[in-house]
């Protein structure tokens, strides 16, 4: 890397991009790496400040912030990932696929901690878009040491890539809505309409929903027949509280499942079920779910719509980031609601 004085680098090449602000209005690139600079281009350079400019001379030592930030990003990338090309010393990550992102946050720390290196990424277990940015990296100097780059790559594939996407799967979902005042009829139910868009958000298929009495048996006969049927996924709605007429959880057990937690660290929605009857999850949902947007439910059910079977550990960890705010004006999932679990 050597440093020329502007009037002297005419017909040479520039070793980076350099970007230009405009306060308030733009940033950007104004002269990307590898441009030749023009006797036109010396008033343009003067303007953003620049007196002298870097030329590359090839050391085999170094590695230009370009290569090194594609290098490193590709290294990081998992499945469902892909990346961007290098633009002012930055190259982004992008999701490939909709799914749920998964950051290895120990790694992270470990690679942010080399000098000359930043990696910034989303919160570990987001909903993220195709073509959404999850992540994006850069390469502080203009060029860093091949071995120290080598490390960083380590830290970044190693046990695992840093980024993932895993996408979601179309799981069959069944519904069964429990109590007397809706099976009755004194009241009509609304945690179909509420259910039903959160499932086919996922991809997931509506298989049917059922409306019983607050009897355990019955409600432990009902998930066996969605069992029987194919169900991937059930939800047992209502009775989850402690009054003396709830019965969900008993039938949740009885039906043989085995309960990996009853009461989540997260407000709302502390009353939440989660079990497991052979691999297929079942979660109780409080009432709460009727009136607050969003519950332990949301949180829980990316994971679930990805695949993954989650444990205690899990939920115990959801309760840094688990009291929700309850804003006016609702943003969540861009919020900081259930984003801090490093699992």
């Amino acid at each position: 890397m050597r440093k020329v004085a502007i009037e002297e680098a005419i017909g040479l090449p520039l070793a980076h991009d350099i970007t230009e602000i405009l306060p308030g209005k733009a940033k950007g690139r104004a002269f990307q790496r590898g441009h030749i600079v023009t006797d036109e281009d010396i008033t343009r350079l003067l303007r953003l400040g620049k007196k002298h400019i870097y030329v590359w001379d090839a050391d085999g030592h170094l590695v230009h912030e370009d290569d090194a930030a594609v290098s490193l990003a590709r290294a990081a990338s998992g499945s469902g990932v892909s990346i961007s090309e290098p633009s002012q010393g930055r190259v982004n990550l992008k999701a490939a696929v909709p799914g749920l992102l998964k950051i290895r946050v120990n790694q992270l720390q470990q690679l942010n901690n080399c000098d000359g290196i930043i990696f910034a990424t989303l919160h570990n277990n987001s909903v993220v878009k195709e073509n959404q940015t999850v992540a994006g990296t850069r390469i502080i100097p203009l060029a860093i040491n091949k071995e120290l780059l080598l490390e960083a790559e380590q830290l970044a594939s190693q046990p695992l890539p840093l980024v993932e996407i895993k996408p979601f799967q179309s799981l069959r979902v069944g519904v069964i809505t429990t109590g007397s005042e809706v099976s009755t009829g004194l009241i009509r139910d609304g945690f179909g309409d509420i259910l039903r868009p959160k499932i086919e958000d996922f991809g997931g298929r509506w298989m049917g929903q059922t409306i019983v009495t607050d009897d355990p048996e019955l409600i432990a006969s009902e998930i066996s027949n969605f069992m029987a049927d194919g169900a991937q996924l059930i939800l047992v709605t209502g009775g989850m509280s402690v009054d003396a007429d709830d019965a969900t959880p008993r039938g949740i057990r009885i039906s043989g499942a085995q309960v990996v937690f009853h009461g989540a660290p997260v407000l709302p929605g502390a009353h939440f079920m989660l079990a497991y009857l052979n691999q297929v999850p079942i979660c109780g949902v409080p009432g709460g779910a009727l009136f607050n947007k969003v519950t332990t439910l949301d949180l829980v059910l990316p994971r679930i719509f990805a695949g993954e079977r989650i444990s205690r550990a899990d939920v115990v960890a959801l309760g840094h980031g688990g009291l929700c705010q309850e804003c006016r004006s609702c943003h969540f999932p861009n919020c900081s609601f259930g984003k801090s679990s490093p699992f």
